[in-house]
Formats: structure tokens, C-alpha cells, sequence
């Protein structure tokens, strides 16, 4: 845990705890309608529960508080460079609530999601970003993030994805 003084306000960056999956739910959804994606949430509570605190851990979460509670969320899991033959950290979603913007909480999120990559020997940290979201690349970018222009995502899902596991 981290206890920041961050302008005369304290500031707290904690691991979410299996209390905190309903929260993290909210948020997410936060975040999708944020970004106009709600009707991709298609997930439950009990589904992220599980993925986070289950038999089989896929991800996992911190959370920021300020004074006035908590206030956003990071969720992440490790990736695998091959080329740098090292493991790495993946963002998958990061927010803070609109209304708690702009108090360095979504600075404080990355600076603690930078550390835990140092810790456990990740040789990077690497997330996507929505390409109309202007003031997330702007942030980003002023953090020392560089944008990879040069890669494009690819998903596979829904019913391809089931097509393709079916593929002989």
C-alpha cells in the first residue's frame, strides 16, 4: 500500500480485495459508458470474482482512493515479450471517475502499475488506448508513453472465435 501526500490530499493505492469486486464492476461499467461500449459488458459480478479471486487467477486489480473514498481502478494481468524474453505487464482498463479527474489519481494508478512491472522484472508496461480519446493520449504521452502506430490489434470473438476453435 501507498500513502501519498498529493497536493494536501491523501491519496491511496491498495490491491482490490475480493470486497471490492462489485465496486470494480461499477466502474467498469463507468468505463464503458464512458466510452460508448455498454452494450460489450456482457459479463457478471460473479464472473469477475471469479477471474480475480477464483481457483485460476486471470487478472488482477488496484484501486485509488482519495478522501472522499475510492475513486477508480486499474485492471491488469502478465503478458510475454518474446523477443525481449521477459514478461511484461498488460493495462486492460484503467479509470477514474469523471468527477474525480484532474487530481493525479490516474498518474498515481500508472506510476503504482510501473512499479509493480519493475518489481516483478517486466521489461514493459503496454495498453491500448481508444484513438478518438484525445485527452487520454495526451495524458499518456506526457507520462513517456509512446503511441505504436505501427501495430494494429487483432480479435478474434464471439462466434469466430468459436468457429475457430472448431476449425479441424
Amino acid at each position: 500500500m501507498s500513502n501519498l501526500d498529493h497536493h494536501e490530499r491523501r491519496i491511496l493505492v491498495r490491491p482490490a480485495t475480493p470486497d471490492d469486486v462489485p465496486l470494480i464492476f461499477e466502474l467498469i461499467c463507468g468505463l464503458a459508458d464512458y466510452e460508448k461500449l455498454r452494450h460489450e459488458v456482457i459479463g457478471s459480478v460473479n464472473d469477475l470474482r471469479e477471474h480475480l479471486f477464483g481457483r485460476r487467477v486471470f487478472c488482477e486489480a488496484i484501486i485509488v482512493e482519495d478522501e472522499s473514498g475510492p475513486a477508480g481502478f486499474a485492471l491488469f494481468f502478465h503478458n510475454y515479450s518474446t523477443f525481449r524474453v521477459q514478461p511484461g505487464l498488460y493495462l486492460e482498463d484503467l479509470f477514474v471517475l469523471p468527477e474525480r479527474r484532474g487530481r493525479g489519481l490516474g498518474k498515481v494508478l500508472l506510476q503504482r502499475l510501473a512499479r509493480i512491472a519493475v518489481e516483478r522484472g517486466c521489461g514493459r508496461l503496454e495498453w491500448s488506448v481508444l484513438d478518438w480519446n484525445e485527452p487520454a493520449i495526451g495524458f499518456y504521452k506526457r507520462l513517456g508513453a509512446h503511441l505504436m502506430d505501427d501495430w494494429t490489434t487483432c480479435r478474434v470473438d464471439g462466434e469466430a472465435l468459436e468457429m475457430l476453435a472448431k476449425e479441424p
